[in-house]
């Protein structure tokens, strides 16, 4: 799957303690990897992405390591195995 990393978005929080957190608690799941392809470094952050799809403008929560993270803008392919969370606060932590 391409998603789009959006940079700027530090300044959102969730009721987690972490975005990383927030990822792990709606998909069950302590991951130890970033999720991009190909990537073999330690998930450090939850990073904001949107789905590369005209019709989906959804913000997602996927875990990256800060290498990924920090590609302003860039296309990230994403492993298959990996689930995209959403980052809409009042759908998951903030019910």
């Amino acid at each position: 799957m391409k998603v789009k990393n959006l940079n700027g978005t530090s300044d959102n929080n969730c009721h987690c303690d972490s975005w990383l957190s927030h990822w792990e608690n709606f998909t069950g799941i302590n991951t130890k990897y970033c999720a991009v392809s190909g990537c073999l470094n330690l998930a450090e952050v939850g990073g904001h992405v949107q789905k590369d799809s005209s019709a989906d403008k959804n913000w997602y929560i996927l875990p990256l390591c800060k290498a990924c993270n920090n590609k302003t803008g860039d296309d990230l392919y994403v492993r298959d195995d990996v689930n995209l969370v959403s980052a809409n606060v009042s759908e998951t932590c903030g019910k």
